[in-house]
């Protein structure tokens, strides 16, 4: 895959999340208290590292058969040659995580995206987590959920590759076609299929790119709106 796994490669068309907006997450080892009586007293967590965020994440992608070599953590931090994130670097401004795969078996590649958290290693947690969460899905009989959810990974171009796609390739309609009405048609198709009331809340970027495709074509057509 040619994804630049430094700087941080952040999919088109995927959400941010508001520098203030950020959480403070604890992924790391449970609080406890070690022994009994007097002599009891409070252990706290230890935050995750870096280094174990990212085998987190890599655990998860080879329960779906993602081999490392087959996938890219894009964040804000240097690599060395090993291709992960070293943990002794400092804090970036922007913690956001890109994990972009293939799936040899159906040749698809996917993208998942987080950024709501403060750290990076939070952050990579997080993925982990929620492909766990959908493996889950799978385990439980949902295939055919997961394939749908999955639809919402689908790799973008991330910033810098290639441009936009043409509204007109978005919404499917010829080049030749200018009425609006069929424009309006085609968005009301795909903006029935990638409703996030029809993807479990789940706003896919597929989402966003029929709704920027819908205005483009508004103001192409002179009905801007």
């Amino acid at each position: 895959m040619s994804i630049q796994a430094y700087p941080l490669a952040w999919p088109e068309g995927w959400k941010r999340t508001a520098p203030g907006q950020r959480e403070r997450a604890r992924f790391g080892k449970a609080s406890r208290y070690q022994g009994s009586g007097e002599n009891q007293r409070w252990i706290p967590g230890r935050d995750l590292t870096i280094e174990e965020g990212v085998q987190r994440v890599l655990k998860e992608l080879r329960t779906f058969g993602v081999q490392p070599g087959d996938s890219i953590i894009s964040t804000n931090l240097k690599l060395p040659l090993d291709g992960l994130p070293r943990s002794d670097q400092k804090k970036p401004e922007d913690p956001g995580v890109a994990v972009y795969w293939q799936r040899l078996e159906d040749k698809t590649h996917k993208v998942m995206a987080i950024d709501r958290y403060d750290t990076v290693q939070d952050n990579l947690a997080a993925i982990a987590a929620t492909l766990d969460a959908m493996r889950a899905i799978e385990r439980h009989g949902g295939a055919a959920i997961l394939d749908r959810a999955f639809t919402g990974f689908v790799a973008l171009p991330a910033p810098g590759q290639t441009g936009r796609r043409p509204w007109r390739d978005v919404l499917g309609v010829p080049d030749d076609d200018k009425r609006l009405t069929t424009a309006e048609a085609q968005y009301k198709v795909l903006r029935s299929r990638y409703h996030p009331d029809k993807n479990g809340g789940l706003e896919m970027p597929e989402w966003h790119q029929v709704q920027n495709a819908w205005h483009e074509a508004n103001v192409e057509l002179g009905n801007p709106g």
